[in-house]
């Protein structure tokens, strides 16, 4: 049996818990080691089975917790040699901790796992995605923090058993909130976040492609709605003819505390 919880997502946290038989991951550790360790338990894992830390980039809302993290279970962190660089440079890696670097034509394993990196859209460098096979074949590909979704992106996510995709802003509501302009402008860029309305055409290319479990992650806490990001999403997928829980799975992350998605 292998799993996917989200154990936090959005703007103040993410990190994203993935399990087989023969090992676990995190992609990205965007919380405080107390907050990781209980919503693990919860999504019925522990620190001690966790082979590799994922990092997709720099930014604190990916990497808070990761250095007491790695110095706790000694696992190894895996991430593009330009964020690898950064986060050396910012004495955010212990000493002896195992680091791992990797690119899109070269996979690398842990914890019985195949690591595909792909990069993505997003205003940092060495910014990535991850699509990890597991054991029995099957795929999970967790995608946030990009701006746009590039040929990469889509070769990336297509066919995979249970995919991750951001859908961080639905586009009015951030137009007309709180935000100062710079930072609308930024997060409506190309090296920005995934809108609602992009989120979910992609949807249907992705259903096309295979893919049958789909979980929206990465929702801005003030510029959308878990209800504006799901409406989006099933109104794309109705008009393919498809059925929610009959030709797909469709739920929507909460900042902590989500269900376990079984594969």
């Amino acid at each position: 049996m292998s799993k996917i919880c989200p154990l936090f997502s959005g703007s103040t946290g993410n990190s994203t818990y993935i399990a087989a038989q023969t090992g676990s991951i995190l992609v990205d550790a965007g919380a405080t080691l107390r907050g990781l360790t209980a919503m693990l338990a919860k999504a019925g894992g522990t620190l001690e089975e966790i082979a590799a830390v994922l990092i997709t980039h720099e930014h604190i809302d990916h990497i808070r917790g990761l250095k007491p993290l790695l110095r706790q279970t000694g696992a190894a962190l895996i991430a593009s040699q330009e964020t690898l660089e950064v986060l050396i440079a910012g004495d955010r890696v212990p000493a002896g901790t195992a680091v791992i670097p990797v690119e899109s034509a070269h996979p690398v394993e842990a914890g019985g796992l195949l690591i595909t990196r792909f990069a993505t859209s997003h205003d940092c460098a060495g910014s990535s995605g991850y699509r990890v096979t597991l054991p029995d074949g099957k795929a999970i590909t967790v995608c946030t923090d990009l701006g746009v979704v590039t040929e990469e992106v889509r070769a990336a996510l297509r066919g995979s058993d249970a995919v991750l995709l951001e859908s961080n802003h639905d586009i009015e509501m951030l137009k007309k909130g709180p935000y100062p302009p710079p930072l609308k402008v930024r997060i409506l860029s190309e090296r920005g976040h995934l809108s609602n309305p992009a989120c979910a055409a992609e949807l249907r290319g992705l259903l096309e492609s295979g893919v049958r479990r789909f979980i929206l992650g990465h929702l801005s806490q003030k510029n959308n709605t878990p209800l504006l990001a799901e409406s989006a999403a099933v109104a794309a997928l109705v008009d393919t003819g498809a059925v929610r829980d009959r030709d797909y799975l469709l739920s929507v992350a909460a900042p902590k505390g989500n269900k376990v998605t079984v594969l």
